[in-house]
């Protein structure tokens, strides 16, 4: 049996602009850590931090033990883990890559080489959706200055641009180390310390566009029963004039995914599309406070101000670290498909004489 040779890769390339196609999306990922930050922390502290390979290798074994994760071909230290993230996108990529007809840019705010690329008219000008991944540790102090966020509210005022945030969990952001055990236990998995806080740049974009939300906890996906397969998201498929959930049932598992808590908007403009069911047999404080779904995916239509949407939804759902269902993937085509006209403008409450 003969393995068929994958093209080749290339690296540390000038972005060439993809040329402007109508009703195809340009879809583009934008990772907000400091790729330098993230692996230079020591690997001495306990919080705050990714795991270094060798530790996933470790709790993970042996779905690492092939020779192409060994010392001599892959990256041990936490720089290794980065790189999953980047490898684990290359699904989507291709998917979306297919069904858009471009090719999908992939962006870092500063990447292992040390440059920095805030988001500018570099990347806002060829790109239709734009994907901004949230996994910077709030300690590395990644902030979005004025420029971005004027940058990015022109940008939504094109029809048809979506921009879609992912600020990653916050777990144990509290001082009480009780509460940060118990956050812990309830998600499970050995590779997240007691204390890791994601998001700070996605937060202070979506400040600056005020977007009413904010990323909470890391909630642990309840299971079908007897199975390890996710339980069903509970849509909401009257607020879903997109169709972006068209044919879409189950999101993938993921132990600790935020929880995108509205921070007093009218239901009108924010709307959240999607809740997942949390796994109520594992303690946990919003679980004790009455819940038992934390919403998943939120659509903010566009307005008077803005002809662009803007979503959130976890960076995890368009990787395959986690799993991936046929389910999934209909949900990353129908995200590719976006139509670019003003067919999908949101219907507006009437105005009042």
């Amino acid at each position: 049996m003969t393995t068929v040779p994958q093209p080749p890769r290339t690296y540390n390339q000038i972005h060439v602009p993809r040329k402007y196609s109508p009703g195809k999306r340009r879809i583009s990922i934008y990772w907000t850590w400091s790729y330098p930050w993230e692996t230079n922390r020591a690997t001495t502290d306990l919080d705050n931090r990714f795991s270094t390979m060798t530790e996933v290798r470790r709790v993970a074994w042996p779905a690492y033990e092939g020779t192409e994760w060994d010392e001599k071909h892959f990256l041990q230290g936490i720089a290794g883990t980065l790189e999953l993230f980047h490898r684990s996108a290359l699904a989507f990529q291709k998917v979306v890559g297919e069904a858009s007809g471009h090719s999908v840019a992939v962006f870092q705010r500063i990447d292992q080489a040390g440059y920095k690329l805030p988001i500018d008219d570099r990347i806002l000008a060829d790109t239709d959706t734009l994907m901004v991944f949230g996994l910077d540790h709030l300690l590395s102090e990644q902030e979005a200055d004025h420029e971005e966020i004027a940058a990015v509210r022109k940008w939504l005022e094109r029809e048809g641009t979506c921009l879609l945030l992912g600020p990653h969990h916050d777990v144990g952001f509290t001082e009480d180390l009780k509460q940060r055990q118990q956050e812990y236990l309830h998600h499970g998995d050995a590779l997240v310390p007691r204390q890791q806080r994601f998001g700070q740049y996605t937060r202070s974009m979506m400040k600056g566009l005020g977007v009413p939300v904010i990323n909470q906890f890391g909630l642990r996906p309840a299971l079908v029963k007897g199975t390890r397969q996710i339980a069903p998201l509970t849509i909401n498929r009257d607020l879903d004039e997109l169709g972006l959930l068209n044919g879409v049932t189950t999101f993938n598992f993921h132990p600790h995914l935020p929880h995108y808590a509205l921070t007093g908007a009218d239901p009108k403009s924010v709307r959240v599309l999607t809740q997942q069911p949390i796994d109520l047999e594992r303690p946990h404080p919003f679980v004790e406070a009455g819940n038992t779904e934390f919403n998943s995916c939120i659509w903010m239509p566009p307005n008077t101000q803005r002809a662009g949407h803007i979503l959130l939804a976890d960076s995890t759902i368009f990787t395959t670290l986690f799993g991936g269902v046929e389910s999934l993937e209909t949900f990353w085509k129908n995200l590719a498909m976006l139509p670019l006209g003003s067919a999908v403008r949101a219907k507006q409450p009437q105005a009042v004489a």
